[in-house]
């Protein structure tokens, strides 16, 4: 428990964050997946069409330090070459 006010304060806003970006994580997951399920059917065409969002949404992530960048930059290397080996 805070004994400061602004402590407190701290607090509170650490929760409300750790909120924000469970929300976030959780939309790039579901992205993920949506990908790999299009990558499992070897469906090209639906998978050229959610990379890019994917890839903005790693991005997203990256730059408000939710991930790391090379987390980001991996995940979408590894993605890109399953897509370009359809």
């Amino acid at each position: 428990m805070a004994n400061h006010k602004s402590a407190a304060k701290r607090a509170r806003q650490s929760v409300k964050r750790m909120e924000q970006n469970k929300i976030k994580k959780s939309e790039v997951r579901t992205a993920e997946k949506n990908l790999r399920i299009a990558l499992e059917e070897k469906n090209k065409e639906k998978a050229n069409e959610l990379f890019p969002l994917l890839q903005g949404l790693f991005r997203k992530l990256a730059k408000s330090g939710i991930n790391k960048r090379n987390n980001a930059s991996r995940k979408t290397s590894r993605l890109a070459h399953q897509i370009a080996s359809l």
